[in-house]
């Protein structure tokens, strides 16, 4: 006998035994409610995701725009003369100091890099002259004497102007780094302290003005956060005020060190540049 359909094999269909496939209810088609719930769960937490970094830059733009406004208006009083501003004398006067010798150290860069491309000029011009003299003192024996001694002459002003061209530029070098980076560096700070002394004077005439005012329950809220937005704006002033110190005192004690021509010339080139200017001194008298 032929065994009958196994009921663990067995389709429910539509039509009883037998019937067509249409009636089939395909078991991956049956969706749970943990499913559903899955999904809605992972959409809620992107749109939290995105609702949460949008109300963070509505925050930091909120609180950029109220600090501009602050130090706008703090400007602004100071101008016209009617807000008051935090002095510190000594230190505003060694930051106008440091401006100036700034100014006055780029002027030099500038007028020793001009006396580098001068001065190359003439010292090739001093070797071609050179080999022109020893040529013709080759092809011209009544002046041999003349043009060999000419030839000599300028072969050994080209020797050491090549030494004093290199210290030039040792010496360009040096007030570049000086200009450029250390002062830069400095000044870079002193301008980051005086946008912090800016912003100090702002909240700190804030704090004063609601303190001046009536006590009420708001205002009295009102006046404590100004206290502590004065209180870290004065910390960070301060701070910068510091490091604007610091910066300043080691500046001034390395300026020299490297800024000296001397000290960057050793005793063979300061003989070449001695030599140099011999010559240059006799063929001025000539």
């Amino acid at each position: 006998m032929v065994s009958g359909p196994n009921l663990n094999e067995t389709s429910i269909v539509s039509g009883g035994y037998g019937g067509t496939a249409e009636g089939i209810i395909p078991t991956g088609s049956i969706k749970g409610p943990n499913m559903h719930h899955s999904t809605s769960s992972s959409s809620m937490t992107a749109e939290e995701a995105t609702r949460g970094v949008a109300v963070e830059k509505y925050e930091a733009m909120k609180k950029w725009g109220l600090n501009t406004y602050k130090c706008t208006k703090q400007m602004i009083s100071e101008r016209f003369g009617r807000g008051s501003r935090t002095v510190d004398l000594e230190l505003e006067a060694q930051i106008e100091v440091l401006r100036d010798t700034k100014r006055k150290y780029e002027s030099v860069l500038r007028l020793a890099k001009a006396l580098i491309n001068h001065f190359y000029n003439m010292v090739q011009t001093q070797h071609a002259l050179g080999d022109t003299f020893a040529d013709l003192s080759q092809k011209s024996p009544e002046l041999r004497d003349e043009f060999g001694y000419n030839a000599e002459t300028q072969k050994l002003l080209c020797k050491n102007g090549e030494a004093l061209l290199g210290a030039i530029n040792f010496f360009v070098s040096s007030i570049n780094t000086l200009v450029n980076k250390t002062m830069e560096d400095t000044l870079m700070t002193i301008r980051m302290y005086e946008n912090a002394r800016l912003e100090f004077d702002a909240y700190r005439s804030d704090f004063e003005k609601l303190s001046m005012g009536p006590r009420d329950a708001v205002t009295m809220a009102r006046i404590e956060g100004a206290q502590e937005q004065y209180q870290v704006h004065k910390e960070k002033y301060e701070r910068l005020r510091s490091d604007v110190t610091i910066k300043l005192k080691f500046l001034e004690e390395n300026k020299v060190s490297v800024a000296g021509l001397n000290r960057c010339c050793s005793p063979k080139c300061k003989k070449s540049l001695h030599i140099v200017w011999v010559f240059v001194m006799c063929a001025n008298q000539i």
